[in-house]
């Protein structure tokens, strides 16, 4: 499959599903289309240890490898604390929980549609209405 047949809604759920399949927790996504000039989504997610935060970014960019999509850039994933993963039209912020928390960066988006998915969800192949 090539880069260009893949639509934003459907890079999201193959995001999703990657950071599902490293069991990524309290998996947030944001709707930004109207409120931002760079980016369509946001996909915030926790691991719990700084394994599980490469891990989760490492199954996230091996998935839509797969499908020919490169990233335009990915930060912090050596340390494993805060990476940040741009997709275009999708930004990624795998957290390790505390660094999480003490960022909350949820709050510079209040505006913005969300979905939240629960920890025991394993796939997703719909969202929900607005995002």
């Amino acid at each position: 499959m090539v880069k260009e047949s893949i639509d934003g809604k459907e890079r999201l759920l193959l995001c999703i599903n990657a950071s599902l399949k490293r069991k990524a927790k309290n998996l947030t996504i944001l709707n930004v289309k109207e409120l931002s000039s760079f980016a369509d989504y946001f996909i915030i997610c926790s691991g719990t240890s700084d394994r599980q935060v490469q891990s989760i970014a490492a199954s996230i960019r091996e998935n839509l490898k797969e499908y020919g999509i490169i990233p335009l850039g990915i930060e912090g994933e050596s340390l494993g604390k805060w990476v940040l993963m741009d997709y275009e039209d999708v930004i990624i912020h795998v957290f390790y929980k505390p660094i999480r928390e003490f960022y909350d960066i949820e709050r510079l988006w209040p505006d913005a549609p969300r979905m939240e998915v629960g920890d025991e969800v394993t796939e997703m192949t719909a969202l929900e209405k607005g995002i």
